[in-house]
């Protein structure tokens, strides 16, 4: 089985490049969304962790976000929750799907978080800085402290192109991506 790994900026269009695929895809935003709705332990160790911030079930993002906003470190506690529980998914969505040629793991936090393997062949999106502004200040709910909180926990965007093995411009038109796409199956 060939993993790929996207890469990118916030709201460069990672998902809507690894859905283009064809291939299933492991959305780790989708999964954080799923715990938060139905995962009453996940809800049970964060209010643990944030109980001046996590109020309800199932858990209202208004809460995340507030929490983040308050404290720095309110983000780290977070991530040591969630991510055990993002990395029990994705081994999941890996048995799963152990027959398919390659999956596609749609993850942000993919090298920040060690979860890539050596062998992962890293696909970076490259998206113009006005088309993303534009897409993100577009998006339902749309936080731009929250996005600058997030921005920080990655690692700089030249460093992930560096690390990858192939770079698509994403101009938000799906033929230019899909062509992009097919030439990167072709060489792998």
């Amino acid at each position: 089985m060939i993993r790929i790994g996207i890469l990118g900026k916030i709201g460069s269009g990672k998902t809507y490049v690894a859905n283009n695929f064809g291939y299933p895809v492991f959305n780790a935003d989708l999964e954080v969304s799923k715990l938060y709705k139905k995962d009453k332990k996940v809800f049970k160790k964060l209010k643990n962790k944030l109980p001046n911030y996590i109020f309800s079930f199932p858990i209202n993002k208004k809460e995340i976000a507030d929490a983040i906003l308050a404290n720095k470190t309110n983000l780290q506690k977070i991530v040591q929750v969630v991510h055990v529980e993002i990395r029990k998914k994705m081994k999941i969505f890996i048995k799963r799907h152990k027959n398919k040629k390659i999956v596609i793991l749609d993850i942000p936090l993919l090298l920040e978080n060690k979860i890539n393997n050596e062998s992962d062949i890293l696909v970076f999106v490259e998206s113009k800085k006005k088309d993303i502004e534009k897409r993100l200040k577009s998006r339902k709910g749309f936080n731009s402290k929250l996005f600058n909180k997030f921005q920080k926990i990655q690692l700089k965007p030249n460093y992930k192109k560096k690390k990858s093995q192939y770079i698509i411009k994403n101009k938000f038109k799906k033929n230019s991506v899909k062509k992009e796409i097919n030439d990167i199956l072709k060489k792998i």
